[in-house]
């Protein structure tokens, strides 16, 4: 099969096969056959597989805004690169110029039918940031009001929608003509990638977002989230509260002498666990620069284009494996990774056991407060994807967010152990679960089965008797293959009989050898002889009979 080539995506498919070669998967676009449909020459031999993680998350970064958001995906995958890619791919920077003012304004004129000198007392031209797919700017509402105004640049959309057609084309030829897209599955991180990247062009979402954050922390007093202004929010536009405050990263150690770091850092932890093993709704991307200190020592959570999601099943499980490895139980950590994930044909259980075992082994002989439990987390994904075994894309997100939480509680409390912060926690959490299982919908949706089950109860029962009563109840059990068995143990009598058979002819022959008879063969009675020849022409055929019927069962 040869790749159909569209010619105004013929760029972006050399610029894919490039970065396949220039990072070691020469080997792959060879037997893709992409070398000769992209004439690509000389270029798989010589390239040098030598480049470095940075270099990736920079040549990303090149690539432009579908490539940067790829490489965020990817550092969710820490099945399919080694740890110091995911690292570096945890910290791509879009690095683009700011669109105009005048392009703005008509933004603001198709998606809210109004100026922005009407929608706003004053409307900074200057961004505050510039990204790849949009740029924030300060501005005041009427009732004075502070607030910031994220605004998606424009035509953006199109040239998504352009790099993922020629990234799907890419996906689906490897998928299907390659080991490793097979064994991978390129076409379905790609479809999760898809959905991912529309929902963060989608300004409505990360307003919605906003508002469950803020909801689900209220608990938290030391931390907020930017609340969304409604009527100044679309798919492209989004408007919130404005919330001064510095970066983490640019604290000094004067400063953190004004506030209880230590504190600080405690409660962010526990509102992140809350938010990944009770409420299944997390922030996905708590990196240092998405977190803010205000003057009045309270933490301030931004960017919740990227959320996760997780399923109170396995919610149970990240939290047994959470306080698995902060005991250090390697058997206990190992058993609920298999269970988590998918077991595929190459998996190695005892090597991934092994693995994990020497893995928490190694973090038990180090200090409590150098423990990393996101790092942990990570290595474990890692092990997952060298031995044959795809975990949850959620394992990872869980992986990184306590790691990136690792750098902010040390930034504000050197001292801080987040091992020793998830086992104060976790009855808290067990708590807490607990209740919402007991909440008002579920205990509802309970009511309701329980009232669906009574009402259909004497029916059913009156039909199970009237079929007790007509002798003509009957339960099925679908086992095993009777019939098979039935014929395996027939051939296995038929091969003993006519081995004893044998044996007898054998036995019958050896007795006639003792016979005198006039008629002999080489010098030994006749009929003796010729019952020898039988058993063995008969033992021959049995064994190549037997041999046959084994290989083919066997296929």
């Amino acid at each position: 099969m040869k790749l159909s080539l569209i010619p105004k995506h013929l760029k972006r498919y050399k610029d894919i096969a490039m970065l396949l070669i220039k990072y070691g998967r020469a080997d792959v676009v060879k037997q893709a056959g992409l070398h000769e449909a992209l004439e690509l020459g000389d270029s798989v031999e010589t390239a040098a597989a030598t480049a470095k993680a940075e270099e990736l998350a920079q040549d990303l970064e090149k690539m432009g805004p579908t490539f940067i958001k790829l490489g965020q995906l990817l550092s969710t995958r820490a099945d399919f690169l080694p740890p110091a890619y995911i690292h570096a791919l945890t910290r791509l920077q879009d690095k683009i110029e700011p669109f105009s003012l005048d392009q703005v304004e008509t933004l603001f004129s198709s998606e809210l039918g109004v100026r922005v000198s009407k929608a706003f007392s004053k409307f900074d031209p200057k961004p505050l940031a510039t990204a790849s797919l949009g740029q924030v700017h300060r501005a005041v509402m009427h009732d004075g009001r502070l607030v910031v105004v994220k605004v998606q640049r424009p035509g953006i959309r199109e040239i998504i929608a352009d790099d993922m057609e020629a990234l799907d084309q890419i996906a689906g030829f490897l998928d299907e003509h390659t080991e490793w897209g097979r064994r991978y599955e390129f076409g379905k991180m790609l479809e999760e990638f898809r959905k991912s990247l529309w929902r963060e062009l989608d300004y409505r979402q990360e307003a919605r977002n906003l508002t469950t954050l803020g909801a689900n922390l209220l608990e938290f007093p030391s931390i907020i989230v930017p609340a969304p202004i409604e009527d100044f929010t679309t798919s492209r536009i989004l408007t919130m509260e404005y919330i001064r405050g510095k970066k983490i990263t640019e604290l000094s150690p004067l400063s953190r002498l004004d506030f209880k770091g230590a504190d600080l850092a405690e409660e962010l932890f526990h509102a992140y666990l809350k938010q990944i093993l009770v409420d299944g709704f997390f922030h996905a991307d708590p990196h240092p620069g998405n977190v803010l200190l205000t003057d009045d020592h309270r933490i301030v959570l931004l960017d919740l284009g990227m959320v996760g999601y997780i399923t109170p099943r396995l919610q149970e499980n990240l939290l047994q494996l959470l306080l698995a490895v902060s005991d250090g139980r390697g058997d206990d950590v190992a058993a609920i990774a298999i269970k988590i994930s998918e077991l595929k044909e190459e998996f190695s259980e005892t090597a991934f056991r092994q693995g994990v075992a020497s893995l928490v082994g190694e973090q038990q002989s180090s200090k409590m407060d150098q423990i990393q439990v996101g790092r942990i987390v990570l290595e474990i994904t890692q092990l997952s994807g060298d031995n044959g075994l795809r975990a949850p894309a959620e394992l990872t997100m869980l992986g990184k967010t306590l790691l990136n939480l690792d750098l902010v509680g040390q930034t504000l409390d050197p001292k801080f152990n987040p091992n020793a912060s998830i086992r104060r926690n976790a009855e808290k959490l067990l708590q807490q679960r607990a209740w919402k299982t007991l909440s008002p919908t579920n205990l509802l949706g309970g009511m309701l089965e329980m009232k669906d089950l009574l009402v259909r109860l004497p029916s059913r029962l009156n039909r199970i008797l009237e079929s007790i009563a007509r002798n003509e109840f009957k339960i099925k059990v679908d086992t095993i293959d009777e019939a098979v068995i039935i014929t395996g143990l027939q051939k296995v009598a038929n091969r003993i009989t006519m081995g004893l058979v044998l044996a007898a002819l054998i036995v019958g022959a050896a007795l006639m050898m003792r016979v005198e008879t006039s008629f002999r063969i080489f010098g030994y009675p006749g009929f003796a002889i010729l019952l020898f020849l039988g058993v063995a022409g008969s033992a021959l055929l049995l064994i190549i009979r037997i041999l046959l019927q084994d290989r083919a069962s066997q296929k």
